[in-house]
């Protein structure tokens, strides 16, 4: 496998328009290793504290509709 020092020098050699095929593929694989760990993270009860966090501050009145011209659903 080459280094990552090798992969960017052959990226730098691409057409631009490679360069920014590749851009989005690779956005596409970021965002799915991103998506995969916060399906994890709730599955697993990881960030539960946040979900009681939020209701906590809701229930006290203490949040503001967003965006903000929106208007607050019952």
């Amino acid at each position: 496998m080459s280094s990552v020092v090798e992969i960017q020098q052959a990226i730098a050699r691409l057409p631009e328009s490679d360069q920014r095929c590749l851009a989005r593929w690779f956005a596409d694989v970021l965002s799915g290793a991103w998506d995969a760990k916060i399906e994890k993270d709730i599955a697993t009860g990881r960030l539960d504290h946040l979900t009681e966090e939020a209701l906590e501050e809701f229930g006290a009145g203490r949040t503001t509709a967003f965006p903000p011209d929106a208007k607050p659903s019952q």
